[in-house]
């Protein structure tokens, strides 16, 4: 069912939900959370689509926020709010609410937006596209108790990463880094089947992927050793190469999907680990809203080789060709001297390696 409000208010906005939802013979509410996305025409199709397929495993409220830009100054001077209110089959599980914002309606979304937050449930704010450097500090944001960018949509996805992590504030998360869990679980489950030195690592993917960086990074924090740094033509992340005092272990992903595990002095397995579309992201991140201190420790933690990455970015201006010898990357640690962890990688710091 959809309800088309022009020229309308909040408050009209949640007496058109009571209609609908006695419309449909469901006058209960029964979502456990507020999504709030911002962003543009362009992209309101596919993220409220990746919303309404998340919603299946977390019913919620969706509100989608469009800040029309006005052209002409008459219209810049006016305000005006338009909604359209979907219930029912039409929302997923949940209520949906596309909300588009004219002239001056379009600075004060906040205002908008937090009367139709639902009571007492917690809310999340996710940016597909266009996120502010610091999440936390925007007028949306400050609402929410999680906040859910993705540096990938970035037109320098380095340097909007380093902007992330001298920005953190407990709360924010990326889909850059929900993308490497099934990485990063497999590798520590890898860790833990051999009692081991772990001597060297590096890490393969595409140029100037904050995936890959974000790998490299919680690598480099949880064994407390510099991580190597080579370039593929991808499709994202493609290997990880760690040398240990019992031999090789390798896990490479050469096509997007499947990937191969190799241990020294076991057989070679095939394992499932396909890229994953947006709304399993979002659903992963809907699980749980408390602060992830894991990305926070990964992100601090290399916060200088991304300035240093971020700043040959800007001077080439171009993506360079993937290197024939991978080439050290900077010891992450540098910055914050705060690791006392082991300088060996044996089962306690494997164990340290788990995933989200």
């Amino acid at each position: 069912m959809k309800i088309d409000l022009t020229d309308t208010t909040a408050g009209e906005i949640n007496k058109a939900l009571v209609r609908g939802r006695r419309a449909i013979g469901t006058p209960a509410v029964g979502m456990v959370l507020t999504l709030v996305i911002v962003t543009d025409e362009e992209n309101a199709y596919d993220s409220l689509k990746a919303a309404n397929d998340a919603s299946r495993e977390h019913p919620s409220r969706t509100l989608v926020v469009i800040k029309r830009v006005s052209r002409s100054p008459r219209d810049r001077t006016s305000s005006r709010l338009d909604a359209e209110v979907r219930v029912g089959a039409d929302a997923g599980t949940g209520e949906t609410v596309v909300l588009r914002l004219y002239g001056e309606a379009a600075d004060h979304a906040d205002s908008v937006v937090l009367p139709l937050l639902l009571p007492d449930a917690p809310v999340v704010v996710w940016w597909p596209v266009n996120a502010p450097l610091d999440p936390a500090k925007d007028p949306l944001g400050a609402l929410a108790q999680r906040r859910v960018t993705d540096t990938y949509a970035a037109e320098e996805p380095v340097r909007e990463l380093s902007a992330r992590a001298s920005a953190y504030t407990p709360g924010d998360t990326d889909l850059s880094w929900t993308r490497i869990t099934p990485w990063r679980s497999m590798l520590a489950a890898a860790l833990d089947q051999v009692t081991c030195e772990v001597k060297a690592v590096e890490v393969e993917g595409e140029e100037f992927n904050p995936s890959c960086e974000l790998l490299a990074m919680w690598l480099a924090d949880r064994l407390d050793l510099p991580v190597r740094r080579s370039l593929s033509s991808g499709p994202g992340l493609t290997a990880v190469r760690m040398d240990t005092s019992q031999g090789p272990i390798v896990l490479d992903r050469a096509d997007g999907s499947l990937a191969t595990l190799s241990i020294e002095g076991q057989p070679a397995r095939a394992v499932a680990l396909k890229r994953r579309d947006t709304a399993e992201l979002i659903a992963e991140e809907l699980r749980r809203l408390d602060p992830d201190d894991t990305y926070a420790s990964a992100l601090r933690y290399g916060v200088d080789r991304l300035d240093t990455v971020a700043q040959q970015t800007s001077e080439t201006g171009t993506t360079a060709e993937p290197a024939a010898e991978p080439e050290p990357v900077e010891d992450a640690a540098k910055a914050p001297a705060k690791k006392a962890a082991a300088k060996t990688a044996k089962k306690a710091p494997a164990r340290k390696a788990t995933a989200k």
